[in-house]
This record gives structure tokens, sequence and C-alpha cells, in this order.
């Protein structure tokens, strides 16, 4: 006999999914954005198996993951630690980060490094899809065979990155 595994999608996305953040965004070794920022939502859809009793789990852990991953990047400066086309040091309370001969100064209490090429929605989606995804433990005792978020930085526009078992 085959085993038929029910699956459903729950979709989370709340008023306490969102954080505010400055960045500029890297469009060649020689332009970029100025400094400027946004007001960020974050959606999430998991799809998991629905239990013997109707439920797949409680996804109140994942709200609070993704509230939590929100808070951690609200009211920061977010910096690509990974790109090719800036140059970062430390200056004392300062971290100085030169692009294209261009060095800007920004408080260390203000700056949240991301391990991320560059601050784009793309990067952002990948960035807290990883994170949701780290604890494999969860994943599978949760039964979760996918995992979808969108970053959006204003109505309508968004990035999404996923993952599937």
């Amino acid at each position: 006999m085959t085993v038929v595994h029910e699956l459903t999608t729950l979709e989370l996305c709340s008023e306490r999914m969102s954080f505010s953040a400055g960045h500029f965004t890297i469009y060649s070794p020689e332009s970029r954005e100025r400094l400027h920022g946004h007001n960020y939502h974050v959606q999430v859809a998991i799809t998991a198996e629905i239990g013997p009793v109707g439920i797949t789990f409680d996804y109140a852990i994942y709200n609070e993951k993704i509230y939590n991953l929100c808070r951690e990047l609200n009211i920061t400066t977010l910096l690509p630690s990974h790109s090719p086309y800036l140059t970062i040091k430390e200056d004392g309370d300062y971290y100085q980060v030169i692009f294209n001969q261009d060095k800007m100064f920004f408080l260390k209490t203000d700056v949240k490094f991301l391990p991320i090429k560059n601050t784009t929605l793309e990067e952002l989606a990948k960035w807290f899809l990883l994170q949701l995804i780290e604890d494999e433990k969860s994943i599978i005792e949760h039964h979760i065979y996918g995992v979808q978020v969108k970053v959006f930085n204003g109505p309508g526009q968004c990035a999404s990155a996923e993952w599937k078992r």
C-alpha cells in the first residue's frame, strides 16, 4: 500500500514581520545607489505534512523566528560583507567603507553586516531563507517539504527565494 502524505502550505505574514533599514545597491564596480532606506516586509510560505490531528505543527515557532530576524535588522544600515566591490576597514567607533575610491563612514552601532554580495531584495530573501532552513532537525521534526520567502521593499515589489526537500 502506498503511503500518501497530505501536504498544505502555511502562509505567514503579519505586521510584526517587518523592519526598517538603510542600504545602497551596487550596480557595477563604478556605480551604486545613494544611501537610502525602506520599510521592508517579509512573507513566508511553508509547505508541510498535515499530521493525524489535522495540523502541521505549531507554526508560532516560525512566526517567532521571522519576527526575531526582522528585529535583528531593524533600524540599521545593512552592508554586504561579501561584496567584491567594497573595502571595509575599522576606524575607531566607525567602519570605513570604500566603494570606487569614495569613503563612507558608518557608526559601528548603526551597521549590520550580512553575509551577502549586495543589499538587494534578492539577496535579502536568500538570507532569510537560509536562516529559516539552517536547523535541519526542526525541518525534519516538523515534516517541512518546502519554504518560500518573499521580501518586499514597497507595495508590489519583492523578490523570493525557495527551498524544497
